[in-house]
């Protein structure tokens, strides 16, 4: 319709075409306003209106009314059609296959390009070993899915090297980066990289906004950043680092090292650095709190310290107190940290508390271990503990040994840290009993120690013990077991006092230093009111030679004074031989004999070792000689001096070094063992 109108109301009358009216010329109206909008449809209006011809208006169309029997809304009633299978029910879903369709068998291909990356510019600065470390393109290994993927990765790499020359004081660098595509689709593109570092920047004036501090010069001392120096990133936050940790250790535990500012200067290259410092309050050590699930109270962390109430505070007192701890084995986890408080000391400053927050761990221990040694035999050790028994610390151990020579029950009681740091005192009731080639023993005894020890977490310089052993036993020398054995009883009071210095590195496998120690053990006997004394001296040094060598060597020796062979029991006697003493030969075997050729003990012991600790990696190989021997008289004349000699294989551990020693004797005797085998952790000495 619209057509048509427009048709007719364009189209130039016939008359008018050769003949225009003049412009005044007024002209009627082809159709009123009135018969237009009369001619529009209405908007009601669905069914499309009749054809009509050219400038005619249609008719008007009107909706027919609907009848109340059939609304206009309504659908006409559904009919069975002629056709069976349309009226038949749609079959159920499940008698269809909707199982996924198979995953096609063949491979993805990729398409792969190659590239080669060529960088300059790096090396002058320091930084190409750090590049090549974080390079994407390095990292690609030269191979990617398009170009684009290089440019992206190139991209990456531009950013990585500013970020590098930036850290080392070079903040003008530029990079230029070009992608040459290789004519030949199987050459490789070339991505090249062109840094341009620029001048570099050093440190104009160096200044710390801070709270005065005691001393006043204590934040600058501990800033090593100085005038003219370069501008490294890494210098700088090393340096930051030590201002709070040298101020944690003079006095300030709650110092917060602020963000800095560095105002370059292009035009003389320099840096202008400051740094704010929020000190906090000077502090000194105050009280103990606890928290969580304690293992034991305040009161005991406080005798577990190296400081006194009212020491400047020192973090690495605190960490100290943090290690002790740790090594209770009382703990899943355990922290400490400073708590401020409201106290003053004299001088000004405040108290600070130490707050232990706590979470006990498990406190029985059950373990087991079994090894063998020439002489000594087969012998397996079974061991149960309750660590914190009686708290603080109070241990209740009980261990059993059984083996081919050796057999004992020990009940120990063990309070460590006893009322002072590292101190530990223990009691033990034992029953044993052992057959050696040199005396059969049942005994019996009661013993207290107080000790100072080193321990594999805690190795310590000096170390002490004293305490008191009382034993009652019945021993034989004569181990022909027929009527004829003679069994005497013993019973003996000791005062036993051992003191070592030790300077080597490490307990279990030490590789530089040396040991010092002197035990010294007054006995009186109860049954025939006799006396005496056992002193023992040894001394081990560790010389170090290259990375993977290590020249150890040992010696001891050994008195009982004011007693005769006869009137000391034989398990008290000195003996020489065996695993720790002279390898090769069985354990106790050396020393004088009886009709019998038994060893019956001596009065004196001297003894040596000399080995060569070769280490490749956690494996090492040890070649060793041994000697010594034992004598009658209470002087050693070193005569008769006999000699092992073996090799060793070891496998370090982190807890230390496995240990399998063989060894045999030189000039060996008919009744010596051809080979002697020793195996246990850590080294011989």
């Amino acid at each position: 319709m619209l057509t048509a109108l427009c048709l007719a109301l364009c189209a130039p009358p016939a008359a008018a075409q050769d003949h225009p009216s003049p412009v005044t010329q007024a002209h009627p109206p082809i159709i009123s306003d009135s018969d237009f909008d009369s001619a529009l449809p209405s908007l009601d209006q669905t069914t499309a209106p009749p054809p009509g011809t050219p400038g005619e208006l249609p008719p008007t169309v009107t909706k027919p009314a609907a009848t109340p029997e059939t609304p206009a809304t309504s659908l006409p009633p559904v009919t069975a059609s002629d056709d069976s299978e349309l009226d038949a029910p749609l079959p159920p879903l499940a008698g269809y296959d909707v199982s996924p369709l198979p995953a096609a068998s063949a491979p993805v291909v990729v398409a792969q390009i190659s590239y080669t990356t060529d960088v300059t510019g790096l090396k002058d600065a320091g930084v190409a070993s750090q590049f090549k470390d974080l390079s994407a393109l390095e990292t690609g290994k030269g191979k990617a899915a398009n170009i684009a993927m290089v440019r992206a990765r190139a991209s990456e790499d531009e950013a990585l090297i500013l970020r590098l020359l930036n850290s080392r004081g070079y903040f003008d660098a530029t990079v230029t980066t070009t992608l040459k595509p290789a004519p030949d689709p199987n050459r490789p593109v070339r991505a090249k990289l062109v840094a341009v570092p620029g001048p570099l920047y050093h440190f104009g004036l160096v200044a710390i906004d801070a709270n005065p501090t005691e001393p006043p010069d204590l934040i600058r001392n501990a800033l090593p950043l100085a005038q003219g120096d370069a501008i490294v990133a890494d210098t700088v936050l090393a340096a930051e680092a030590n201002v709070s940790v040298v101020m944690q250790q003079t006095g300030y535990p709650f110092v917060k090292v602020g963000a800095r500012d560095i105002a370059l200067d292009p035009t003389k290259d320099t840096g202008d650095y400051s740094l704010h410092v929020d000190t906090g309050q000077r502090s000194r050590f105050g009280g103990f709190r606890t928290d969580g699930k304690p293992a034991f109270s305040a009161a005991h962390v406080g005798e577990l310290t190296r400081f006194s109430r009212g020491e400047l505070y020192d973090n690495r007192k605190v960490n100290d107190l943090r290690d002790a701890l740790v090594a209770t084995g009382l703990f899943r986890s355990v922290s400490v940290e400073p708590v401020a408080t409201d106290q003053k000391a004299p001088d000004g400053s405040d108290y600070v508390d130490l707050l232990v927050h706590q979470q006990a761990g498990p406190v029985h221990t059950l373990a087991a271990e079994i090894g063998y040694s020439t002489g000594e035999g087969l012998t397996a050790t079974g061991s149960w503990q309750n660590r914190n028994k009686f708290p603080p610390e109070g241990a209740l151990i009980l261990t059993g040994a059984l083996g081919t020579q050796q057999q004992s029950l020990t009940t120990t009681f063990r309070r460590s840290n006893a009322k002072k740091r590292d101190r530990t005192f223990q009691l033990s009731a034992t029953a044993s009993h052992n057959i050696y080639d040199s005396y059969e023993a049942y005994t019996t005894g009661i013993s207290g120690t107080v000790s100072r020890s080193s321990t594999p977490l805690w190795q310590k310089v000096w170390t002490w013990s004293y305490g008191f052993d009382v034993e009652a036993s019945r021993e034989s020398n004569n181990l022909s077991h027929n009527a004829t054995t003679l069994w005497q009883d013993y019973y003996y009071t000791d005062f036993p006092v051992r003191i070592g210095y030790d300077r080597s590195n490490d307990l279990l496998n030490p590789t530089t230093g040396y040991r010092l120690a002197s035990q010294t053990t007054p006995q009186v006997s109860l049954s025939n009111g006799g006396s005496n004394v056992s002193e023992i001296l040894d001394a081990s040094s560790y010389y170090p030679v290259g990375q993977k060598l290590v020249l150890a060597v040992r010696g001891r020796i050994g008195t009982l004074l004011g007693g005769s062979l006869a009137d000391i029991a034989p398990s008290r006697r000195l003996y020489a031989g065996g695993g720790g003493s002279v390898r090769g030969f069985a354990y106790q075997s050396l020393g004088p004999k009886d009709a019998s050729g038994n060893p019956t003990g001596g009065l004196s012991v001297v003894e040596a070792s000399i080995e060569a600790r070769y280490r490749i990696g956690d494996i090492g190989i040890v070649p060793f000689i041994d000697a010594g021997q034992a004598y009658a008289s209470a002087t050693p004349n070193f005569s008769n001096l006999r000699v092992g000699v073996g090799i060793g294989a070891r496998l370090y551990t982190n807890f230390g070094p496995i240990r399998i020693d063989i060894a045999t004797p030189l000039d060996r005797q008919k009744t010596e063992p051809l080979l002697a085998l020793y195996v246990g952790i850590g080294q011989s000495f």
